[in-house]
């Protein structure tokens, strides 16, 4: 993606105002770069997308950077940023999903291979943010409410429903041998 020259300058004037240590911004980049894209090709299935607003990330980052934020803030702030671009666009309906095509050749095995990517198809966008956020990036409650905008009570609340959500989703369908006994049911 293009920048304009007036961007360029405006980055660059920001950068030089701001006195950015360049060996503390690499070891920053080369800390948040990988798990921030993880992220964004999660919550936007493509990998231009993805691309695109992980540079618009670093871009608003570098013209708004605090100087009194930790490293766990920093990138909080991070994803607090790129989860809203990823909203922004969401709604401005600029990125529509392209299905997913397997590669020639393979044939999926649905006996022996469980398909986490189409359980998370089934969750709603929060859901799946929430559900990245807390396992695969390991924030804690505060770090994700920082990270989506949300309280962190309601951070727990809407994780508890995502988990339980996606266990209903994973969990092995009734089929003719597996059905629960009628023993086992209560009084109904």
């Amino acid at each position: 993606m293009e920048r304009t020259p007036g961007v360029v300058s405006l980055m660059f004037g920001a950068a030089q105002s701001a006195a950015i240590d360049e060996s503390a911004f690499r070891l920053l980049y080369e800390a948040t770069c990988q798990p921030l894209r993880a992220y964004l090709l999660h919550l936007c299935r493509r990998p231009d997308v993805a691309d695109d607003i992980l540079q618009e990330t670093w871009c608003r980052y570098l013209l708004h950077r605090r100087n009194d934020m930790d490293e766990s803030q920093t990138r909080s702030y991070l994803f607090r940023i790129a989860t809203n671009l990823v909203h922004d666009r969401a709604r401005s309906g600029m990125d529509a999903a392209i299905p997913e095509v397997l590669e020639r050749g393979t044939t999926p095995n649905l006996e022996t291979r469980l398909d986490i990517r189409s359980t998370l198809r089934q969750l709603k966008p929060r859901e799946r943010e929430l559900l990245w956020l807390a396992y695969v990036e390991g924030m804690n409650h505060e770090e994700i409410a920082t990270t989506t905008g949300l309280r962190p009570l309601s951070v727990r609340i809407l994780l508890f429903r995502a988990r339980h959500k996606a266990a209903q989703l994973l969990a092995p369908r009734n089929t003719p041998g597996n059905t629960p006994s009628a023993g086992s049911k209560r009084f109904a």
